[in-house]
């Protein structure tokens, strides 16, 4: 068998991986009903309450973001309860399909394209609404470039109705600090592939003390994703299914190397290059599909010029110069391109990303100045 051409991913996930992190999952495969599994999990747990800046419960689901934000859900939402979601892309729309096939009803706040709903708008709907269980909020919408700039304060407004504030952050956590016990968030959730430049298969979920009581006492109809089940088998050190053990082992070294570069560092060095990319895109003569105030600082989305036709330019991007890109999806699918701006980016990444982007331009008879913007 052939393996693919190491080339750069700039998508908005799964990210490159670090040798260090790639090479810890060469580790034995181990009894995960044994000691050596159970300190593996503690270790990996007690590492994840650093990246969510909590002392409380971290529970890790052997599955994708996906996963993770199905387990909130289906552990908080019963048959009858209303969910605040606000609507700005793909994903934020999944998870209200989410709360509703759950038997919810999802109370849908909606904002214009390359915009987040206000934060007005937002507490219109927590202050209204009846039976309110939740406020479910995508932080960073992957398929616009879209960042919720409000949490801490919806989190206030869904606390004031005695609601569960629940966070996707699967694309954003790491790029962004959400110190989910100071805010009061109740369920954060993070997937392994994203800012933590780990490979995809696991997804990070930490519980408040309110959460934690109410998914024990109440039976999820999910058996995989039962909250309940996790945290019982957490205590005794063991997982209630079979976890992906070398994912645990990669996990574990991503999550090192977090703390020996330090949260606050990370966040800083995603928010500078995303503005490198912000600043070079801009002086390319292309136009950003997010408006400023809303600007992802992981997922860049630009709208291609006129009559380039989507395929061709990111065939050309990884087939010519090595570096892969996303293209949109549903209603931007043929519309914009998406770099990623995450996990193990740095600025030579960044770079070599705007190289190939000016060339691959050039190409499709859209002249730039590369100079004007490395410089």
């Amino acid at each position: 068998m052939s393996y693919p051409k190491r080339k750069l991913i700039m998508v908005p996930g799964p990210t490159n991986i670090s040798d260090r992190v790639m090479g810890a999952m060469l580790k034995p495969v181990i009894n995960h009903r044994g000691e050596a599994f159970s300190a593996l999990l503690k270790d990996v747990t007690e590492k994840g309450k650093y990246l969510f800046q909590t002392s409380h419960d971290v529970v890790i689901l052997s599955s994708s973001g996906t996963g993770g934000v199905e387990a909130a859900v289906w552990n908080i939402i019963k048959p009858g309860d209303a969910a605040v979601v606000p609507v700005f892309g793909e994903f934020s729309e999944r998870l209200a399909e989410m709360v509703e096939i759950a038997g919810g009803r999802a109370i849908r706040v909606r904002s214009e394209p390359g915009s987040v709903p206000s934060l007005e708008a937002v507490k219109k709907e927590i202050e209204a609404s009846k039976a309110l269980k939740a406020v479910f909020v995508v932080h960073n919408e992957t398929s616009t470039g879209c960042t919720v700039p409000y949490l801490e304060e919806v989190t206030r407004a869904a606390k004031k109705r005695s609601a569960f504030m629940i966070i996707d952050a699967i694309s954003s956590l790491g790029g962004y600090a959400i110190p989910v016990d100071r805010w009061g968030v109740d369920i954060c959730i993070t997937g392994s592939q994203k800012c933590l430049a780990a490979p995809p298969g696991l997804a990070l979920l930490s519980l408040s003390n309110e959460a934690v009581e109410y998914v024990k006492k109440y039976q999820s109809p999910s058996r995989y994703f039962d909250l309940r089940r996790q945290l019982d088998y957490l205590a005794r050190g063991e997982t209630p299914f079979t976890p992906a053990i070398p994912l645990y082992y990669a996990l574990d070294e991503a999550l090192t190397m977090l703390q020996e570069e330090r949260l606050e560092k990370r966040v800083e060095r995603h928010t500078r290059l995303a503005s490198r990319f912000y600043q070079a895109l801009t002086g390319f003569g292309l136009e950003l599909f997010a408006k400023e105030e809303f600007r992802s600082n992981t997922v860049i989305a630009a709208l291609y010029p006129k009559a380039t036709d989507d395929k061709e330019f990111r065939r050309s991007m990884s087939d010519e110069q090595d570096v892969v890109i996303a293209g949109g999806f549903g209603n931007l699918k043929g519309k914009v391109f998406r770099v990623g701006c995450m996990g193990e980016v740095n600025d030579g990444y960044v770079n070599r990303t705007l190289s190939a982007l000016a060339v691959t331009l050039h190409k499709f008879g859209h002249g730039v100045d590369l100079q004007s913007v490395l410089n």
